[in-house]
């Protein structure tokens, strides 16, 4: 157990905890305390990007029925970067959004055509977070088809445009991270010092084929997403990649696609491979070094604790991935969490502010 979370939780209340995942009454309820929320998993869409994926890179129904389950048109507020939005992030108590391009984002497209979609998704989010800088800061999209010009295209938004970092959604169109040909965009985000969020995408199609054929409802947020983006991540952590840029700071979302959970077996049955791989640290010296994780569309009180426990309450972060996640119910969830005021602060905005100097 992370000796810095046993501090903080009283295991005596880890069963009703676990049981019963909320207080009946939240923090703010009882004893009046506020707190900023800073969010980091929040996507947009352009004109050029719904052109091209009408529907994302998801079955046609799954827009309609989450719209029509969370109560609203996805489509659209994914085109909104001014009043719905903000409208939204009001009714949850939401300070401030770090907005990135909804997946597939740029890795879905060869390299002049990434090109012209990352120049035009940050020119127009570098737009709405200077109209509205105290609610809206950005990551980039990134060409990643185009490694040299990724990494420039990096520089420039966090330079010149005021971004926080970037966000690559998975493998580019079907090819991994870990190729060394990619390295210069993690080596100008070190230098840089800004995180990469790792967003998922639709698994690699050779996986697609052999595991969700007839089953593609299994292949997206449900269970394929955090399959292919744990793997991805861990194909990275094994590459050598945080040997060679160990100040890189990697962000993944819904509470680490489950690699937490994992932590103990991954390291007992890796680490001679590690070992013979050359890397520098055991595998989970990674996944607590560099390694951050939010709660975005993860809210699950016991999966939450777990994530708690293995990484500590420094690389824990709140988030929702609105528009496919609602606003209020995560802000909801978060209210009720049976954690201490300190913690809280951490999760919802502290953490952030360090990490993405804000």
């Amino acid at each position: 157990m992370n000796k810095d979370c046993r501090a903080r939780i009283d295991e005596s209340l880890l069963p009703e905890y676990i049981n019963q995942g909320v207080k009946r009454e939240s923090v703010t309820d009882q004893g009046g305390f506020v707190v900023r929320k800073i969010t980091l998993e929040d996507h947009f869409a352009t004109p050029m990007f719904q052109e091209r994926f009408p529907q994302g890179n998801v079955p046609g129904h799954f827009l309609t029925d989450r719209g029509r389950y969370l109560g609203y048109d996805i489509s659209s507020e994914l085109l909104n970067l001014g009043d719905s939005r903000l409208a939204a992030m009001d009714a949850a108590g939401i300070d401030l959004q770090v907005v990135s391009l909804t997946m597939p984002g740029c890795e879905a497209f060869d390299g002049e055509t990434a090109i012209a979609m990352a120049t035009d998704a940050n020119d127009r989010l570098a737009q709405a977070t200077q109209a509205h800088p105290t609610r809206l800061a950005g990551f980039a999209s990134l060409p990643t088809a185009n490694p040299a010009t990724a990494a420039k295209e990096l520089e420039r938004a966090v330079t010149k445009l005021g971004f926080k970092g970037a966000l690559i959604n998975g493998h580019v169109r079907g090819e991994f991270l870990d190729n060394r040909k990619y390295w210069v965009i993690f080596e100008c985000a070190q230098a840089l010092n800004v995180p990469i969020y790792l967003h998922p995408t639709v698994p690699h199609p050779d996986v697609l084929k052999a595991y969700f054929e007839g089953y593609v409802d299994l292949a997206t947020p449900a269970w394929g997403f955090a399959m292919d983006t744990c793997t991805h991540f861990l194909r990275l952590v094994f590459s050598g990649l945080f040997d060679a840029c160990p100040n890189l700071k990697m962000i993944l979302g819904h509470l680490g696609e489950g690699l937490p959970f994992w932590i103990h077996r991954l390291n007992d049955h890796t680490q001679f491979a590690a070992k013979r791989r050359g890397l520098k640290k055991a595998p989970e010296q990674y996944l607590r070094e560099n390694l951050v994780v939010t709660t975005s569309g993860n809210f699950f009180a016991p999966a939450f604790l777990c994530t708690l426990l293995a990484l500590g309450v420094d690389n824990v972060l709140f988030s929702v991935d609105w528009p496919y996640e609602s606003n209020r119910i995560a802000a909801d969830w978060l209210s009720h969490l049976q954690i201490s005021e300190q913690d809280k602060e951490k999760i919802c905005h502290l953490n952030a502010e360090r990490m993405l100097h804000l």
